[in-house]
């Protein structure tokens, strides 16, 4: 269930992308744990990993559409191959990860755009070994598209200059093409274009964090900009700006899991084999507690993120349910992670502050993915838009089906408008649930059904639609509900162990009852509402036998089994 990759095989890929997983797991491994702490402490710029991407072509095969790939016949934006990057870049070193991630959204303008000649252009770059960068941010205003105060100012006959700042734009100091957004000074519309930080009115300012990745601020300072490397303008350059975050904010999820992943396989390691008090350390049940929760709360992060693929790839203008399970991947997956960190490190204690560790660098990177793109709130705010029509206005769908197939996930860049989010509709949630007959599911349905009846009975009034504060528990109760349904489909479709599921139900009923517990405290709960919270608290069903196998058969038995190479 969980990437390994001394035993990772990638049977489900093409032998081209089976080769560049291969060889990206061995450039890792041989420079060993020791080099990769190192640049680390010394927030190295990773000059040989852009090498070994250029030398091997990996940018280009990845990151370019078939149909610009010229040349090259393993081309593709293939999503599910893109996940296994993700997840194998996280494992190893976020810093790397982060990389290959802003170039893909600095790409979404690029691709999104009807400029022919410039998508050209960023084809033969990929080619030529380049990154990309993604300028959106601003000092004062983050990425709050509506107060960009990039200004573009036409000077007629197809010449316009550029002036202004960015902030916090990642690969922005080797970029080949900084993808930029600023407002038109005479329309006042929004407008992406090409910037090259090789000019010499394009400033690099900063490095603004103290880490091997460079996240730069940089100034455009009467900068020139010619008809050809304008992107797209007006609605179009608004639609890109949020459609590339539907790509590219996809892959935090898969990096959470990939660096939680290494983590867990360490502390186990370190647990397992270390004796206190004449007993190892994983005999003690509180850890055992620990790390079976652990390892159920990382398979429930691949089971979904891998689903939500599936809908991501068989996506198009008549089925976007992929907009609320998008940010559930990029933000609940994050806080997974972020949980299963934490829950390690209690496991291990002083072991995770040591400075040979991978642990080390764990701690500290998986926190900021629930931060990047937006904070918890940010993407709550976005996948409760959807929660009335996913309760009690379902619509028929034909079943996506399992999709690791070698297919150019072309919708991704024709994705169209991106308003009218609250008339998405989505298949009926309950054929999931009602397809499993087992105890923590049967209990989890329950809460399910209360959740419901409180919306229905007791729904939030004006002023709570409009406190965050009270919705966010709301919300993550919502976001629970279709992360079971997404997790029970993969249940049928990948036939594991009921064993596993009903552990994973296990953790899910309990963080169900604390969210409802979080709503209940909130100082602006009903009495009507408060009443059904305290029914919504649930507990699992206690199976000390199934704990048993899963300690046994899933846990324990990783003891070992993967080691980074010293």
């Amino acid at each position: 269930m969980l990437f390994n990759p001394k035993n990772e095989t990638y049977d489900h890929l093409d032998p081209a992308s089976k080769a560049i997983m291969e060889k990206t797991i061995d450039y890792f491994e041989t420079r060993g744990k020791k080099k990769l702490k190192e640049d680390y402490h010394e927030r190295k710029w990773y000059d040989d990993f852009i090498a070994f991407l250029k030398e091997n072509n990996v940018l280009a095969t990845l990151l370019t559409p078939r149909q610009y790939g010229g040349n090259n016949p393993d081309a593709r934006w293939d999503t599910r191959r893109i996940c296994d990057f993700n997840e194998l870049l996280g494992f190893y070193n976020l810093s790397h990860w982060y990389t290959w991630q802003v170039s893909i959204l600095g790409l979404g303008p690029l691709w999104m755009s009807p400029n022919e000649k410039i998508k050209l252009k960023t084809a033969q770059m990929l080619a030529d070994g380049h990154i990309f960068a993604f300028g959106l941010s601003e000092k004062e205003h983050g990425a709050d598209l509506y107060s960009s105060d990039m200004a573009l100012t036409p000077l007629g006959d197809g010449q316009y200059v550029a002036d202004g700042g960015k902030y916090y734009i990642g690969n922005a100091n080797k970029a080949g093409i900084v993808s930029t957004f600023a407002k038109n000074t005479e329309t006042d519309e929004y407008v992406w274009f090409a910037a090259d930080p090789e000019h010499d009115n394009y400033d690099l300012v900063q490095n603004v964090v103290d880490w091997e990745g460079y996240v730069a601020e940089y100034a455009l300072n009467g900068y020139p900009v010619t008809e050809e490397e304008i992107l797209s303008t007006g609605r179009d350059a608004w639609d890109a700006a949020l459609n590339t975050v539907n790509v590219g904010k996809f892959n935090l999820g898969w990096a959470a899991l990939g660096i939680a992943t290494h983590a867990f396989y360490e502390g186990l390691n370190h647990a397992a084999n270390r004796n206190l008090y004449g007993k190892w350390v994983t005999d003690f049940p509180h850890i055992k507690q620990l790390f079976v929760d652990s390892y159920t709360r990382l398979c429930a992060m691949k089971i979904f993120s891998e689903r939500a693929s599936d809908y991501f790839r068989s996506a198009s203008k008549d089925d976007r349910r992929y907009l609320l399970y998008n940010p559930i991947v990029k933000m609940k997956v994050p806080t997974q992670g972020e949980l299963v960190i934490n829950m390690i490190w209690d496991a291990i204690a002083a072991k995770g502050f040591e400075k040979d560790t991978y642990f080390e660098i764990a701690a500290t990177d998986i926190r900021s993915l629930p931060k990047l793109e937006g904070t918890v709130h940010v993407n709550m705010a976005l996948i409760i838009k959807f929660m009335a029509n996913y309760f009690f206005n379902p619509a028929q769908f034909p079943d996506v089906p399992k999709r690791d197939d070698a297919a150019c996930d072309e919708f991704l860049f024709d994705q169209g408008p991106t308003k009218g989010l609250g008339k998405i509709q989505f298949h009926d949630f309950n054929r999931a649930y009602d397809s499993v007959d087992l105890p923590n599911v049967n209990i989890f349905k329950e809460q399910i059904k209360l959740l419901q009846e409180m919306l229905i009975n007791a729904s939030p009034d004006k002023g709570q639609a409009k406190n965050m504060d009270f919705l966010l528990y709301l919300g993550e109760m919502f976001t629970n509900v279709a992360y079971g349904q997404l997790i029970i489909e993969k249940f049928h479709m990948d036939q594991f162990e009921a064993d596993l599921l009903e552990q994973i139900f296990d953790f899910m009923i309990r963080d169900f009852s604390e969210y409802a517990l979080k709503l209940y405290s909130k100082p602006d709960t009903t009495e009507a509402q408060m009443d059904y919270c305290k029914k919504m608290i649930q507990k699992p069903v206690s199976d000390t036998e199934r704990f048993s196998r899963i300690w046994e058969n899933h846990v324990i038995s990783l003891k070992d089994t993967y080691e980074m190479n010293p």
